[in-house]
């Protein structure tokens, strides 16, 4: 395997990035992971946007589009495979044992790993931590992600992929990786970026494509909707069966299932939508 480090490809076994590099020292960077099919990325455009508006949030410099794009075609060139999970990861570079950053610049690390396509519907608990939306870190997809760490580590222990999240008010806000979205009666709604939910690029696309409504909304939400969905880039629209105790028979429900199909059909005819 081959990752992009330091300006140019490398061995993954001997690729070293400094213990001192703040991204490790206290999780200062920011981070996209896109869907690679056949060696050919997913929404490029939408998430190099999206690391530039998490850097901004960060304070970091802005990342070299250019620079990104050569390091995904190389990574992707090097390692052959149908489908992929492209990290493109960014940090504040090698620093002091401190919050303060050091004057070294940013790091930049491509990876690509080999995934599959993920089960049609899946099962998801609901966790008693919250997401806060007024935090300095909200809306940034950044590389401090023990809370989600913990979070998904509970899901697993009860036979779920995805753990949800309330904000600090008790709307529904998102889940570890992936945004949520309900059916209510017949209407897809899903929690604004306001909730303190990351601004998915799949959400974006799903919603642009279906009609969805930006609503927010309370978590018993999830006892009474017809059907519930997640998006997250190696998802797509994945329908839900069961939250919690609650099972959702029958998913993908028709609203969910057409969901899918829209976003199959869609993301197939333009890969930089």
């Amino acid at each position: 395997m081959k990752i992009w480090l330091d300006g140019g490809l490398q061995d993954v076994e001997s690729a070293r990035v400094s213990v001192f590099d703040h991204g490790l020292t206290v999780g200062d960077g920011i981070f996209e992971t896109v869907k690679a099919t056949g060696g050919r990325p997913f929404a490029l455009t939408r998430h190099l946007d999206r690391l530039t508006r998490s850097a901004r949030g960060l304070g970091l410099p802005d990342p070299d589009h250019d620079e990104v794009r050569r390091a995904c075609a190389a990574v992707l060139a090097a390692n052959p495979m149908e489908l992929g999970r492209l990290r493109i990861t960014y940090t504040g570079g090698h620093g002091p044992l401190g919050s303060d950053r050091g004057d070294r610049g940013p790091t930049l690390v491509v990876a690509l790993g080999e995934t599959g396509r993920r089960a049609d519907s899946t099962a998801v608990i609901t966790v008693p931590w919250t997401r806060n939306e007024r935090g300095a870190l909200t809306g940034l997809k950044t590389t401090s992600y023990a809370e989600n760490v913990v979070a998904l580590a509970r899901a697993h222990r009860h036979d779920a992929s995805e753990a949800l999240f309330a904000n600090t008010v008790g709307q529904l806000c998102e889940g570890t990786g992936s945004n949520v979205f309900v059916v209510l009666d017949g209407e897809i709604h899903t929690p604004p970026v306001s909730s303190g939910c990351l601004a998915g690029i799949t959400r974006a696309l799903t919603a642009e494509w279906t009609g969805a409504r930006e609503t927010e909304l309370p978590m018993d939400v999830l006892e009474r909707a017809d059907e519930i969905f997640l998006t997250s880039t190696l998802r797509d629209v994945q329908a839900v069966h069961r939250v919690d105790d609650r099972a959702l028979p029958g998913a993908p429900g028709p609203v969910t299932a057409k969901a899918m199909r829209v976003f199959d059909e869609r993301s197939g005819e333009d890969l930089d939508p």
